[in-house]
């Protein structure tokens, strides 16, 4: 895979998604000079003999504790020790490489006052493979995401546990595996590493990319479930949309309209079909399914901001030789845009289940009950729909915004906090939830089509299909289901089902 060449401030969410999904990268060579003169402005500040806050101060509450000269290597190291308070299991891998490469790019605009050597490592582990393991909780996003960036930092100067060709090593042994050594930090390096929303931003920027793919394929099993139903294309007609003017809703009535032309069981029901109007978990797709596409393009122009930005305190402007206190950590964006992608994900679940549910129903689809061609001996598909709506009700509850949540921490001096990180945490278990329901009404809407031969759906659907059945065939008497819930899904998940159509279907950019 290619390498990302992070520019500081200026990368973009194809940069990120392609580190997400495992490219290599480094920081652009040209940002040298900047992160130099950042350092050295840490230096000049400090002969000033000024209380500089983190620097030569305490942390939070404890910011009016001045610190001397001869302390100021080890209040960095303390900070880091003191701050790896982390728990729960350790965050994915892809994440957390993600997390490093942001803070890479973060550091690298020269804004932190933070040692060349010192990124040179940071770049030098994301290279070689080495991830520190990061337990995924214990951050409240705001001051910055301490605890997750501290197990980081720490496995910089070799404490804690780094994973290298996935095996767990100690810190030490996994820099030296790779001809690496712990560095000891200098005055304010400890702070910079670890104050920033980097890990509440790589949590929601994987959300974010695997929503991406989730609304693709959900395209496409609905575009599957229309046909399984004898359900018209009419409303997905671009009059209808124009007058609205939403762009997301236009593009996913067009992308429907071009999955399903040249459909034969479209064709076959064009005349003298009684029904006069499809339920809303078919007419209204491009007014759910374009809601959502606005609110994950939203998200991501909100993420791709914060991604670009600099987001710990102080920050240093080497110009006038000032360290400046702000609030660049309160990750309140990165919690807002996790809420939305949230929302979006549920939203796709939840009218992907309707589908199902009316699949299954004869009284709505006119296809056999619960889609098995023996109903009552067998069970067909009665099971897997109760299953995909025990997701989507899971998915509900873990949908209620975080960014409403706040709770004073540090003796109340942080007082307001954001709780970003694990309203971007819950993603991408709210997305493996959302695939599977996507899964089983891919399984139940080629099933039902199946009902309709020899009469054939669209070329991209059939491709579709194809795809589907090569891995699982029909359902004719009851088997076990769970294996071909996960063939489906993994379809879902890998793309393979959105490539087989052969479709550039709508996405974020």
């Amino acid at each position: 895979m290619n390498e990302v060449i992070l520019i500081p401030g200026a990368a973009t969410l194809g940069d990120w998604r392609a580190i997400y999904r495992g490219a290599s990268t480094r920081l652009d060579a040209a940002a040298a000079p900047a992160i130099a003169e950042s350092a050295a402005a840490v230096a000049r500040i400090l002969a000033k003999g000024e209380p500089i806050y983190g620097i030569n101060t305490g942390f939070g509450k404890l910011a009016s504790v001045r610190i001397g000269d001869e302390d100021l290597a080890t209040l960095q190291r303390n900070i880091v020790l003191s701050h790896a308070a982390g728990t729960g299991a350790p965050s994915p891998v892809p994440v957390i490489r993600l997390m490093m490469a942001l803070k890479l790019a973060s550091l690298g605009q020269g804004a932190s006052g933070i040692r060349p050597q010192t990124i040179a490592l940071l770049e030098a582990m994301l290279v070689g493979g080495l991830t520190p393991v990061v337990p995924c909780q214990g951050s409240v996003g705001a001051s910055g995401d301490l605890a997750p960036l501290s197990h980081m930092a720490a496995a910089m100067i070799g404490v804690g546990d780094i994973i290298i060709d996935g095996e767990h090593l100690p810190a030490t042994a996994a820099l030296a595996r790779a001809g690496l050594a712990p560095i000891e930090l200098g005055p304010k390096e400890g702070l910079a590493l670890l104050n920033g929303t980097q890990f509440s931003t790589a949590n929601a920027l994987a959300g974010l990319f695997e929503a991406e793919g989730l609304f693709q394929a959900a395209l496409v099993t609905g575009a599957l479930s229309t046909e399984a139903a004898k359900g018209s294309d009419t409303p997905f007609d671009p009059r209808i949309h124009a007058l609205r003017r939403h762009e997301g809703q236009i593009e996913t009535a067009a992308a429907l309209r071009d999955l399903m032309a040249g459909s034969a069981i479209r064709a076959s029901h064009l005349r003298d079909d009684v029904r006069v109007q499809d339920p809303y978990c078919l007419r209204c797709q491009p007014q759910v399914m374009g809601a959502v596409l606005d609110l994950l393009r939203q998200a991501a122009f909100t993420l791709a901001v914060e991604a670009n930005g600099v987001s710990d305190n102080p920050l240093i402007f080497p110009e006038s030789d000032e360290a400046l206190s702000g609030g660049n950590f309160h990750a309140e964006p990165v919690a807002f845009a996790a809420d939305m992608i949230a929302l979006a994900i549920c939203e796709i679940g939840s009218i992907a289940e309707r589908r199902i549910a009316m699949l299954v129903d004869p009284a709505l689809s006119g296809l056999p009950a619960f889609l098995t061609p023996t109903p009552g001996l067998n069970s067909g598909f009665m099971i897997p729909q109760v299953t995909a709506a025990a997701l989507v009700s899971e998915n509900k509850q873990r949908a209620y915004p975080a960014s409403v949540d706040s709770i004073p921490t540090s003796a109340n001096q942080e007082d307001h906090v954001s709780m970003a990180a694990h309203g971007a945490r819950r993603l991408l278990a709210m997305t493996r939830n959302a695939s599977a329901v996507v899964g089983i009404e891919l399984l139940a809407a080629v099933q039902g089509i199946d009902f309709h031969a020899p009469l054939a759906s669209s070329t991209p659907l059939e491709a579709a299909r194809a795809c589907l059945r090569a891995v699982v065939p029909q359902l004719g008497d009851d088997r076990h289901f769970h294996p071909d819930m996960e063939a489906a899904n993994h379809l879902v998940r890998s793309g393979a089902l959105v490539a087989a159509t052969a479709h550039n279907l709508p996405g974020l950019a």
